[in-house]
């Protein structure tokens, strides 16, 4: 099997060591891949999320199998694309890929299908944002709407520290991902995340992992794409 891995983070690291290690693996191919990987698998100059020539790459290269990691990519609707021009790929469709990529969406989601989520507002208005706020107290959880690298939330202890927030985003620091801003009850707890694959039919659960946002000792400091991660998290029991 002849397989493509789309991403050049560590995730797709991962995923390429992973599959390296599989025997029905026959050739393995990195889009655009990191140094790191060139031990373990070709590297194509080719961006995560240039839909087009992905797909022209994986049909004259005979893919089996896109692996996709990255959350751009599937925004951008790479499986779609694939799947239409007849290669295998792993990973959501562009509609489903709306869970992670707009935060509006998924809270939607949930509430739609009752499932569990702290309450919530949307805006793409800057004053009606500040004016919950204001109503609101804090502290209150400001989350941009679109894919911000892990960077688009901020837990904001004060009213001052919330109202920063919503005028960063509404004003571009994050470009369109800000565009719209969802208001979020702050919930007190550790983060656990739960991982599964689903067909649409069927779920197979992976397992836990705990990551860790902040950038400083001590869970200080603003959120990043994450400092690191463990498996399995014992916060969840089996």
């Amino acid at each position: 099997m002849r397989v493509l891995v789309v991403g050049s983070g560590g995730r797709e690291h991962a995923l390429v060591w992973a599959l390296e290690a599989s025997p029905l693996v026959t050739a393995l191919f990195a889009a655009p891949g990191n140094p790191g990987m060139t031990e373990l698998a070709t590297l194509v100059p080719l961006g995560a999320t240039d839909v087009a020539g992905l797909v022209d790459w994986s049909k004259a290269n005979a893919i089996d199998l896109v692996v996709v990691g990255p959350e751009a990519p599937l925004a951008a609707g790479l499986v779609d694309a694939l799947e239409a021009a007849g290669v295998k790929a792993f990973g959501p469709s562009r509609a489903a890929a709306q869970l992670e990529s707009s935060k509006a969406f998924a809270k939607a989601f949930c509430a739609r299908h009752r499932i569990p989520t702290a309450e919530f507002a949307v805006f793409d208005d800057e004053a009606a944002a500040l004016a919950h706020v204001e109503a609101r107290g804090a502290p209150i959880v400001v989350k941009a709407d679109g894919l911000a690298a892990g960077k688009g939330v901020v837990v904001a202890t004060t009213v001052a520290e919330a109202k920063a927030a919503i005028g960063d985003m509404f004003r571009g620091a994050l470009g369109a991902a800000g565009a719209r801003v969802v208001l979020e009850e702050c919930l007190l707890g550790e983060e656990v995340s739960l991982f599964a694959l689903a067909d649409g039919r069927h779920a197979l659960v992976l397992g836990t992992a705990q990551d860790h946002k902040r950038i400083g000792e001590g869970d200080t400091g603003p959120n990043t794409g994450g400092m690191g991660a463990y498996s399995p998290a014992p916060q969840l029991t089996p």
